[in-house]
């Protein structure tokens, strides 16, 4: 059974209102996700993280390598992949085009052998998983934080256990936001933190030992990406765990986080670090070291399929009787992507989300949706 078609979709949706964070403002959201057509006429789905139209450039540039093998050697085809790429792609946009074709091949080969991803990882050590949302950020500059209330009470009525919000906006702004969160939630509901790289090494340390006592679970990308050892510097410096990695590739760049012990928390995004056979091996070195992994997600329904298929296999260590909740993130701001692209809906009972028991990611497009959003080649050629 062989790969008989690939076929890629840039999918735009204008917001309502835009959101900003440290770094940029969003107006919209545009993603590519791909399409994989197996000779016997099944097909799987994927998504990559990153700049939409240079993905799609990417996945065409690496479809002739793909087209004709088969549908159910995917690992022969990320090694193929990569070494394709190796001279000039070891980060960024080209391995989230690997990833996204890695994540459909294996949608396609789930469905094609009966089977969810979950199993065809090695199986389920959990079928329910923890999502914490993902929001907070920032829509009035005159006040970023005038939202807040109603928009925390909305997570906490629709059943979260868990928020993270956005920080980066300096100091003592960040510090009355937390506070001001931590009064509204309570101690009941966990509460991490995200600068999205903003601070330098002097200025996380002086938020993160500010707001200690606030019962933070993690403090996450507080400084950049590039700067192991400064992570390692304020490891020491706080009580509070430090996550990142979402800005990550493949287990190399992994590896550099964990050796130079960075962070208690590796955040790989599935969609962007090699897809889910990189997935699966950066997890194994994630528990060599006994650093706790919890996926980046951004994006479509189908990123976050992924994803609990993923957190499902993952090895407890330690074991125990009475396993810890794992964590999923699960973005709250405005997306129709991933609202109505997919079916079945995402659904959260008593706080958490069912791993899903259906061939391959569980989930199917709504392609009269995927029209919908689709750009046209005109459109895409002048993005």
């Amino acid at each position: 059974m062989t790969i008989e078609k690939i076929e890629t979709f840039i999918l735009k949706d204008k917001l309502s209102k835009s959101f900003f964070f440290s770094q940029w403002e969003y107006s919209e959201r545009c993603i590519c996700v791909v399409k994989i057509t197996a000779s016997n006429g099944q097909h799987g789905w994927g998504e990559g993280y990153g700049p939409a139209s240079i993905l799609k450039a990417g996945i065409d540039f690496l479809k002739p390598h793909v087209i004709g093998k088969s549908a159910l050697e995917n690992e022969v085809i990320w090694n193929h992949l990569y070494r394709k790429t190796l001279d000039y792609a070891r980060r960024g946009v080209l391995v989230a085009s690997i990833s996204a074709i890695d994540i459909a091949l294996w949608d396609l080969k789930g469905k094609i052998l009966n089977l969810p991803v979950s199993t065809l990882l090695g199986g389920t050590f959990r079928n329910k998983i923890k999502p914490y949302a993902t929001g907070l950020y920032f829509i009035d500059p005159e006040n970023p934080s005038k939202h807040f209330e109603e928009e925390v009470l909305e997570y906490v009525n629709r059943g979260f256990k868990a928020i993270k919000m956005k920080v980066g906006l300096g100091i003592n702004e960040d510090y009355e936001n937390i506070k001001k969160v931590r009064n509204i939630i309570g101690d009941s509901i966990q509460l991490m933190i995200d600068s999205n790289h903003a601070y330098s090494l002097k200025e996380a340390t002086i938020l993160a030992q500010k707001i200690e006592h606030l019962n933070i679970s993690w403090f996450e990308e507080p400084i950049s990406p590039e700067f192991y050892k400064q992570y390692n510097e304020l490891r020491s410096k706080t009580s509070i765990p430090i996550a990142g990695g979402e800005c990550e590739y493949l287990r190399y760049g992994f590896h550099q986080l964990l050796r130079n012990n960075s962070v208690d928390i590796i955040q790989p995004d599935i969609c962007a670090t090699g897809g889910l056979t990189e997935a699966k091996r950066i997890s194994a070195l994630s528990s060599t070291y006994g650093v706790e992994l919890v996926p980046h997600t951004w994006g479509t329904a189908i990123g976050i399929h992924v994803a609990l298929h993923f957190i499902a296999n993952l090895e407890p260590i330690p074991g125990r009787m009475k396993s810890p909740d794992f964590f999923i993130e699960y973005d709250q701001t405005e997306n129709g992507l991933r609202e109505r692209l997919t079916y079945p809906k995402i659904e959260i009972i008593d706080g958490m989300i069912e791993v899903p028991k259906t061939p391959g990611l569980g989930i199917d497009i709504d392609e009269n949706v995927l029209m919908e959003y689709a750009l046209s080649d005109k459109q895409i050629n002048i993005l």
